[in-house]
């Protein structure tokens, strides 16, 4: 079938599954969106009001599903509005496929109007990226760059189109798609899984009669999936350091929750009576209500998750990567423990904390052989240690003030439930919901952990919030982190997309304030926020419900209105104001060992 490109772009990416886009039209792009209007009953387009939320959504989408969030962009400044989103993606691992528009074929090179080299920008924040020059190799490029965002490490990948690409015509070959793969890929896959060289996997993959579908780009998708994968000595090992440590901790990181090992994990934890640390990441990856869960480690950890993993004689980090705010000093951290580290990434290993023993592979999979292997039951020496820890908790917890955060946040979680999914920007607004907010369930807890990505929120939560229509979405979020995406209340409202918004308004840039005062001498520069936008006249100018919120029963009374709107299908927001010197604790102070931490 001759299909102009633009055509074969979104029957590539109807075929492979997705349905839903987040965008913003622009010149180079036109075509692509003239098929949008006409297949718009096959595959549907979110309008938002910047790129730079497009993939905030699209990842958003992805996390909340585990599927590839799609986001689309045009040319010049349209596809570098993109690169925060794409970066915030990269540093979490999250599966995102951003495509772009550019100047025609003749102009590229030559400074044209909106070019971009976007290709040579983003380079070091993708898995891969590919500028299409042919048409006929356009739907193998789509295919292969699903494959690529989900496989081993999901990550972003970008597809850059000419405008000319997409204007003139070429063959349209429907193949089976990522989730109904192509034999050849998967014949590919299973070699290269299963430790065959890619010269195995291109053997097998040319004996199959649907290669040409992807012709040679299955050859190099092959190669470059060759990875080292777990060997029986691997797991052996792994089971004597689990058999023979007294005082073992988990480490958990959002891998468990990428590969679906939370049961494993569970079991492990069990068998060894051991406690359960967990990065930001990897919030829902266990329990919080588990008696084994320990909360938070690192700059911001529960002191019960600080002191046992400092006190371990065996740390057991898995899909994890000892992250600087995880681990604070490299060289005062868990200094007397063996450490253990299961990833499917072999560059994590060994990047920032040395381990004594590893293994790569997928989580779900390596655990599992580990299970195979242990007793049922594995006596530690743990003999009450976590639970006295866990009595402490900074006094701020329970500080009497009008409108605490724990409040808010406790609150808002008996009313939604544990089917809620919980989004959240970035400062001070963001531990308060990793530390009080009662997550039980993976993929119900997005935040930006890596690049920490003040206004990442809003457009996360549409993304969620689009991709998951019958769960609660709410978004706890900063006014510093809100004035920042609030453009995109325009989008909830067009779309009538009925999501909760909390705001914690202290006027100030709260975490930034909480340096200042610790470490600054209270010298405030520039982070003070009072005067304007009065949020909830700006809510009501995009058409939502707005509700303030100054103490704790004007708070319940506006959580009891914006619930209604949301039953009814609108967004509510509510401005909730705090004490402008409410303060995160615990906290480690930079360059200090993680259990020497602030408590008040």
């Amino acid at each position: 079938m001759q299909y102009s490109g633009a055509r074969i772009l979104i029957e590539a990416l109807i075929e492979q599954g997705v349905d839903t886009v987040f965008g913003y039209p622009g010149g180079t792009v036109l075509f692509i969106y003239d098929e949008l209007f006409k297949h718009q009953d096959r595959i549907r387009h979110i309008l938002v009001s910047h790129e730079q939320h497009a993939a905030h959504a699209a990842d958003g989408y992805a996390r909340s599903t585990g599927k590839v969030g799609v986001c689309i962009a045009t040319s010049g400044p349209g596809a570098t509005n993109l690169v925060t989103g794409i970066a915030t993606a990269a540093m979490d691992s999250s599966p995102l496929v951003a495509i772009t528009g550019n100047v025609s074929l003749p102009l590229l090179g030559k400074d044209s109007f909106q070019e971009v080299d976007i290709t040579g920008i983003t380079m070091p924040i993708v898995k891969h990226n590919w500028i299409v020059k042919e048409v006929n190799e356009l739907a193998e490029i789509v295919r292969e760059a699903f494959i690529v965002a989900q496989s081993g490490r999901p990550g972003p990948v970008l597809i850059d189109i000419p405008k000319d690409i997409t204007a003139i015509t070429g063959e349209w070959v429907p193949g089976k798609g990522w989730g109904k793969k192509t034999s050849a890929t998967i014949s590919a896959d299973v070699l290269v899984a299963g430790g065959k060289t890619a010269g195995d996997a291109r053997e097998a993959a040319e004996s199959q009669g649907d290669y040409a579908v992807l012709g040679a780009r299955a050859r190099r998708l092959a190669e470059r999936n060759e990875r080292p994968t777990f060997t029986e000595e691997d797991i052996d090992r792994a089971v004597v350091m689990l058999r023979e440590a007294k005082r073992p901790v988990f480490y958990a990181g959002g891998g468990v929750i990428i590969s679906g090992a939370r049961g494993e994990l569970i079991q492990l934890a069990e068998r060894l009576n051991a406690p359960v640390a967990l990065s930001l990441m990897g919030i829902g990856a266990f329990p919080q209500d588990h008696r084994l869960c320990t909360g938070l480690i690192g700059m911001h950890g529960t002191v019960a998750s600080n002191k046992a993993v400092q006190q371990a004689d065996l740390l057991v980090a898995i899909g994890a990567r000892f992250s600087d705010r995880v681990t604070s000093r490299t060289d005062a951290f868990a200094k007397s423990a063996q450490v253990l580290h299961f990833d499917i990434d072999p560059a994590e290993i060994n990047k920032n904390v040395q381990a004594d023993a590893w293994v790569i592979g997928d989580i779900k999979k390596t655990l599992g052989e580990t299970l195979k292997k242990l007793p049922l039951e594995i006596a530690t020496e743990w003999k009450g240690n976590i639970e006295l820890w866990k009595e402490k908790v900074p006094e701020a917890h329970h500080r009497d003030t009008a409108l605490h955060p724990r409040f808010i946040i406790e609150e808002t979680a008996k009313r939604l439930g544990y089917d809620a999914i919980v989004v959240t920007d970035v400062g001070q607004h963001q531990i308060w919901t990793a530390q009080f907010y009662p997550v039980t369930q993976p993929r119900s807890f997005l935040t930006s952990g890596g690049l920490g990505t003040m206004g990442f929120g809003l457009g996360a939560a549409l993304g969620a919030k689009v991709a998951n229509p019958t769960r609660p979405v709410v978004l706890f979020t900063g006014d510093g982190c809100f004035r920042m995406n609030c453009t995109e209340m325009a989008t909830l409202g067009v779309y009538t997309v009925p999501l909760l918004m909390v705001i914690f308004n202290n006027k100030t840039l709260g975490m930034v304030r909480q340096w200042q005062s610790l470490f600054y001498e209270a010298r405030y520069s520039e982070t003070d926020l009072d005067g304007p936008p009065d949020f909830v006249k700006l809510a009501d100018a995009y058409g939502l419900s707005g509700y303030p919120a100054d103490d704790a029963v004007s708070f319940i009374d506006a959580l009891d209105k914006a619930l209604q709107d949301i039953a009814a299908g609108r967004a509510a927001l509510i401005d909730a104001h705090i004490d402008r010197d409410e303060k995160v604790f615990p906290m480690v102070p930079g360059g200090k060992p993680i259990d020497e931490q602030i408590l008040a």
